[in-house]
């Protein structure tokens, strides 16, 4: 086994225990901000009022708590990567994807289920499928916005790297020619 393959291929395995890592911090935020609605439904198993428990406005309003906590990962994500302008429009449209698709008919399913005397039926299947988009849509955003803080620190160290070795460059009273200089500004 060469010494590159040996690096590259515990480079992937560190990046593979970052990622899990990631998705463990994740889904903890995904079952804390669930905590609540389970607390409220064991309740209503222990009372026998189970009978309407997917026609309940709980279930919106933790699909748009998750849809907000999503938008702001990816406001953070526009704001935190000066360096992905070219992302910039997928990250746009991600957010408008999410306010749209999640947001605001959880935010409507949750006021019209509050406001209504009966419920429609097609509810029970809408509340659970927002859920899980929104669960979805929250984890891809936080995968999303930890790339962008990995990128921009990988750019940093690049040119923190190339203003050192100007330093060390003009230490040594070396001439630091022109195009040393353009290569530098370059690579940041």
């Amino acid at each position: 086994m060469k010494k590159s393959d040996a690096l590259n291929s515990s480079l992937d395995t560190g990046n593979e225990k970052d990622f899990i890592n990631l998705m463990h911090g994740t889904y903890a935020d995904i079952l804390f901000i669930l905590l609540p609605y389970m607390a409220l439904m064991m309740q209503k198993f222990w009372s026998g009022n189970t009978e309407g428990i997917l026609l309940q406005p709980e279930i919106s309003i933790v699909s748009a708590i998750l849809a907000g906590l999503s938008v702001s990962k990816f406001v953070l994500g526009l704001i935190n990567g000066q360096t992905l302008q070219a992302y910039k429009e997928r990250i746009v449209f991600f957010i408008a994807l999410t306010i749209f698709a999640v947001l605001l008919p959880s935010i409507f399913l949750s006021l019209m289920i509050s406001s209504s005397e009966k419920v429609p039926e097609f509810v029970s299947f809408v509340q659970p499928l927002l859920l899980i988009v929104a669960i979805s849509i929250y984890t891809g955003s936080v995968t999303v916005s930890k790339m962008i803080a990995e990128k921009a620190n990988v750019e940093e160290s690049i040119q923190i790297q190339d203003e050192s070795r100007l330093i060390r460059l003009e230490e040594q009273h070396e001439p630091v020619t022109q195009g040393q200089k353009e290569t530098s500004r370059e690579s940041q």
